[in-house]
């Protein structure tokens, strides 16, 4: 993949058109159910109540996981905005509606970086796992665009795999994702590629902290967490209740 930008957002949805529809059960198996885990802590780190009727952004949402732990968190929310650069995502995401209160939820195929910022209209934005196929670049635009769309007092989480540099077995976890992994995808599922990007992606991204920089330097007031000896990282926060509309 070295001749590839792979942070370009047309390589980006090509990646997960391909894989698109065995994401959501590939990724719970090759990940020994931490994803699971590791999405849920991301929803606990938002505050427990928010305003009534409050309206929810899922950034690069895939097949919505986030979904039904924020309609069990949130009882009283009035919609959430869901987007994803790839269409085959939307698709499945889409079908699973039925099961997640689909009145409650606007699926867009849409790519993040050319979104407009509607400003002060969201109460929470979150994001699960979408984050690392962004370069530096890249996250200080989505950084603005979270930071211009919260409103004042709105809340944020992010949770993304990444690189557990310093960790006493992180060269087994990096054979896995970069040789293990890859095998098993091209045995079972006819030779692909795609899935196992991961291990591309999380060796370019490391961890969420490069974000959390820009999202402090948007204003906002951030923690940042590292799961499971930094096999995945998070951020959460806020925007300050007397932040003004960017």
């Amino acid at each position: 993949m070295q001749d590839k930008d792979i942070f370009d957002p047309n390589f980006v949805k090509g990646v997960f058109d391909r894989c698109g529809s065995n994401y959501r059960y590939w990724s719970q198996v090759a990940s020994f159910g931490f994803v699971w885990l590791w999405r849920k802590q991301c929803i606990q780190s938002l505050p427990l109540q928010i305003n009534e009727g409050a309206l929810i952004y899922d950034l690069m949402a895939g097949t919505g996981e986030t979904w039904g732990l924020l309609l069990k968190r949130y009882t009283t929310l009035n919609k959430i905005v869901a987007l994803d650069i790839s269409a085959t995502m939307v698709k499945n995401a889409i079908e699973r509606l039925h099961k997640m209160r689909a009145t409650r939820i606007e699926v867009r195929e849409a790519d993040v970086l050319k979104q407009t910022a509607l400003p002060a209209s969201a109460d929470v934005m979150v994001s699960s796992f979408g984050l690392k196929t962004f370069n530096k670049e890249q996250q200080a635009r989505i950084a603005k665009y979270v930071a211009e769309t919260l409103k004042p007092g709105g809340a944020f989480a992010f949770v993304e795999a990444s690189d557990p540099q310093g960790w006493l077995f992180r060269r087994q976890y990096r054979f896995y994702m970069c040789s293990v992994l890859p095998f098993i995808e091209r045995l079972f599922l006819n030779g692909a590629r795609d899935f196992a990007m991961i291990g591309d992606y999380t060796a370019a991204f490391i961890d969420c902290s490069h974000f959390a920089s820009c999202l402090r330097n948007e204003g906002l007031i951030v923690e940042y967490r590292k799961l499971f000896f930094g096999c995945a990282s998070a951020v959460c926060g806020r925007k300050t209740a007397t932040s003004l509309a960017v």
